[in-house]
């Protein structure tokens, strides 16, 4: 039994042979612009409703609401306990273990001195710990960034031309990407980071693996000169162009500690009880490779090894900032790309490990946190950080409660600063290679792709792209090829929103694709037909094309059948969230268009933003309020009662007269 009220319309109120017509469609109550414009401004930009927590607060305790939200710090840092201390002491460690040999190894990738790896897992950590507000991120850098770092700035000054500018250079594309991070998180802009979608990121950060390896073959083969460029031809002629300089010393040593690397990696994934052999695993390697340098002068045969490494703290470096011509652009330009990756790797590690703790983190706050830290990193020496996954995995296994896991990683990392950086003379340079190697493997996600591959084949191509891209093009090029192919899906699918027919389910008021389920049958005389995406200018042409397609097929079909020639076309509009000025005119010209052609539009549970558009707009007033219904089954039911009473053609205001 159909359901429908619609005791204002242009047909019978009550119930006619079981069928009660429905009341009509209301429009919603008037609200001012600003209103409005406040409305979605706040959808928009605080969909977490972030000042909720000053509600009913009043002078001081306003502002230490206020300093609780900008510095987390002090909503933990009262109730912190002995306990808490415990934990975050043994996990801090850990991750220190972790940190070192990283920090080096990631400076060696960007073609940096090794000592700002270090710098770097002091200061910009300490920050985090008030400003971040997840428990379980461990602040570091990143190889990808690293990589794009020496790629871009790279280009412009050589490294082993003038390594004091291109150092000064790193230091301000970090502080361009602590600006360009805390703005967008000031700004609440944070959803631009999401047009990196997750096919995006498999693609590309597998791409950025692969080149990462690739690269470390220079270490690995114990190669003096090597090529900067970073595809994959260009990689392999420089390896093979140089196979009479290939040192046997450094590949033995390289593919034992690698080897010993993945074995603890595999070791430690049979259980979370063995992490802590893959987290020291890279420190046991550095003091093992600095061992038997040491012990068999491999020094003196082949065998690169770090060199003198300067002691103290970060010193200050505001005044090494290049902001000015000619190089400041390469450095404005590499700091907002990275700064987008870094962004997007250390949200996603956050949440990933929130989700497992069920605590929420703030997206914005944690892109403040982030680019508050970098620009007190690029004033003191220290180049991009963000929150690596595989040391937050370390901490999190190794047990953190609260950031203070961080400070303890910092406070490590100072005393050896201050006073064990000469054990790190004798440190091979083909252990950070393979240290490098051994943490990047995973970030080639080959089941993430064939997840792709089996779920959406153009998220996969959109992976593919990215990858292809970086492998055989740049870094560069593999992420423009990614955001582009990513954004054009998005422009199709408002540009070429989907349309389907509906059908009834029989015995039911229920209507649903007939596409989708067979026993859904259509209604004799009647064609629905549902837009699923909102209408705006740039979809109005298709959809009025479409449309028009969906009528032609259907009259033909019933044409060639010998069926109930077509009266009515109802179009579901429940998934029409918006609806602009063009959208109201391709409405009103299919109205148009079908009453030439002797036929009547319904419309079916249109939501309150189409009311008012085509209320505004004169819309309502041509098609008549009369065929408008809350669903589409009372404005089928409606329809189909027409047919049988005769009244199926244009009802005009003499057949209501007389229907009512």
């Amino acid at each position: 039994m159909v359901t429908v009220e619609n005791s204002d319309a242009a047909f019978p109120a009550g119930t006619v042979e079981g069928v009660e017509f429905a009341r009509r469609v209301p429009l919603p109550p008037p609200r001012p612009f600003l209103d409005t414009l406040r409305a979605n401004l706040k959808e928009t930009l605080f969909p977490d409703d972030p000042f909720r927590q000053f509600k009913n607060e009043t002078g001081p305790r306003r502002f230490l609401v206020g300093l609780k939200y900008f510095f987390p710090v002090f909503q933990w840092a009262p109730s912190y306990n002995l306990s808490l201390l415990r934990s975050d002491l043994v996990a801090g460690i850990t991750i220190a273990s972790l940190a070192i040999p990283q920090g080096i190894s990631y400076a060696k990738l960007a073609n940096l001195p090794p000592v700002l790896g270090l710098y770097s897992s002091f200061v910009p950590p300490m920050v985090y710990a008030v400003m971040g507000s997840s428990k379980d991120l461990a602040v570091g850098t990143v190889a990808v960034p690293s990589l794009l770092i020496a790629s871009m700035l790279g280009k412009d000054v050589p490294p082993s031309q003038n390594l004091t500018l291109y150092v000064h250079l790193v230091f301000t594309a970090t502080f361009f990407a602590g600006v360009f991070q805390a703005s967008l998180g000031l700004l609440r802009l944070g959803f631009i980071v999401d047009f990196l979608s997750h096919a995006t990121i498999v693609g590309f950060m597998g791409g950025a693996a692969t080149v990462v390896c690739l690269q470390q073959l220079k270490g690995m083969l114990g190669l003096q000169h090597f090529t900067t460029a970073t595809d994959l031809v260009s990689v392999m002629e420089s390896v093979f162009a140089q196979t009479h300089q290939w040192r046997w010393e450094s590949v033995v040593l390289g593919s034992c500690f690698l080897f010993f690397l993945l074995l603890t990696r595999f070791l430690s994934k049979k259980g979370p009880k063995f992490f802590w052999i893959s987290a020291a695993a890279p420190l046991t390697s550095v003091i093992l490779g600095s061992l038997v340098v040491y012990l068999t002068h491999a020094e003196n045969h082949g065998v690169q090894v770090i060199g003198y490494l300067k002691k103290g703290l970060n010193p200050p470096s505001l005044s090494d900032l290049v902001l000015s011509a000619p190089h400041m652009m390469v450095a404005l330009k590499t700091g907002i790309v990275t700064g987008i990756i870094a962004l997007a790797e250390g949200i996603a590690v956050g949440r990933s490990f929130a989700m497992f703790k069920n605590y929420h983190i703030d997206g914005n706050k944690e892109m403040i946190a982030f680019g508050t830290m970098n620009i007190a990193g690029s004033l003191t020496s220290c180049y991009l950080t963000t929150g690596p996954f595989s040391r937050s995995a370390v901490n999190y296994n190794a047990g953190c409660k609260t950031a203070v896991s961080n400070v303890v990683m910092a406070v490590a990392v100072m005393l050896t600063l201050l006073f064990l950086t000469p054990l790190f003379h004798y440190t091979p340079l083909v252990v950070l290679s393979a240290i490098i190697i051994s943490a990047i493997v995973g970030l080639i996600d080959y089941d993430a792709a064939l997840h792709l591959w089996h779920v959406d084949k153009i998220d996969f191509c959109v992976c593919m792209g990215a990858y292809l891209g970086v492998v055989f093009g740049s870094i560069e090029i593999g992420l423009v090829i990614a955001v582009a192919v990513s954004m054009l899906r998005v422009l199709l699918f408002v540009a070429r929103p989907r349309t389907t027919v509906l059908g009834n389910i029989p015995n039911s008021s229920t209507y649903r694709r007939m596409d989708q389920y067979s026993a859904a049958k259509s209604v004799p005389g009647v064609l629905i037909i549902r837009i699923d995406a909102p209408i705006y200018f740039a979809n109005v042409s298709y959809l009025r094309e479409r449309i028009t397609r969906w009528i032609n097929e259907e009259e033909y079909m019933l044409k060639s059948n010998a069926e109930t020639s077509l009266h009515y076309v109802i179009l579901d509009m429940g998934a029409v969230g918006s609806i602009d000025s063009s959208g109201t005119g391709m409405l009103k010209e299919v109205k148009e268009s079908l009453g030439r052609r002797g036929l009547q539009l319904v419309l079916a549970n249109p939501g309150s933003e189409a009311m008012k558009k085509m209320d505004k707009s004169k819309v309502l007033e041509t098609i008549g309020q009369d065929w408008i219904f809350l669903t589409v089954g009372e404005a089928a039911a409606a329809c189909n009662f027409m047919l049988r009473t005769g009244k199926s053609g244009l009802v005009d205001e003499a057949t209501q007269e007389n229907i009512v």
